[in-house]
């Protein structure tokens, strides 16, 4: 199972339609919630979201995905529940 690239971050940039937290545009974030959904699939779109991050918000991505990964919760989420 390949777990979604949400980071809790979910505010979408006006001008180009993706999320500031993850990179996905919402009909993305729709394909990733059906369960026909392949893991093929999301993994090249992993790879392309990735590609239209940059600097500082790349490496957050990163980080956060990372502890989400490992943990199964973002970091923001961990913040909140302190």
């Amino acid at each position: 199972m390949i777990v979604s690239p949400c980071i809790s971050i979910c505010k979408t940039d006006p001008l180009t339609g993706f999320c500031y937290g993850c990179g996905r545009n919402n009909e993305e974030k729709k394909i990733w919630k059906t369960q026909d959904t392949t893991d093929e699939w999301k993994t090249k779109n992993l790879i392309e979201i990735r590609k239209r991050l940059e600097g500082w918000q790349l490496e957050s991505f990163e980080e956060s995905y990372k502890h989400k990964l490992e943990n199964g919760i973002s970091l923001l989420k961990k913040e909140m529940l302190k």
